[in-house]
């Protein structure tokens, strides 16, 4: 596994236990997923610098999200579903990624920790999002 695709996983994980449990200190989170999940510098940087811009923009992020998924609300989504489109939004808006690979390595990590019907979901999702926001 590249270690793109391990810092993204990563991440997910974070958003997903800081999704979990709000009241609980996103760096104490951190510290806890690295200390079980150790890995090296470029890889926790890249995960991290997606917890901390994700979270940063969780608001803006939430607003596309309602807007692009019709019959779906945020909260209804699955906590891995949401997370994982989160931060590869994030990812889309802010990064220099190509849109293609953030949408493919979103799908794939969707298909390993999500629900038979995740990896469809997130693509159609992000694929709104990158046409919407022109990026490539």
């Amino acid at each position: 596994m590249s270690r793109r695709r391990r810092a993204r996983e990563a991440a997910m994980q974070v958003l997903f236990q800081a999704d979990f449990d709000r009241a609980a200190d996103l760096s104490e989170i951190k510290e806890r997923f690295w200390e079980d999940h150790p890995a090296d510098a470029e890889t926790r940087a890249f995960a991290d610098d997606l917890v901390e811009g994700t979270t940063a923009h969780r608001e803006e992020i939430d607003g596309l999200l309602r807007r692009i998924s019709e019959h779906w609300s945020v909260s209804r989504m699955s906590p891995v579903d949401r997370n994982l489109i989160r931060s590869a939004i994030y990812e889309l808006l802010y990064k220099e990624t190509p849109s293609r690979v953030v949408i493919n390595e979103a799908i794939e990590i969707a298909k390993r920790y999500g629900t038979e019907e995740s990896g469809a979901f997130v693509n159609g999702i992000l694929d709104r999002v990158a046409k919407e926001a022109h990026v490539g």
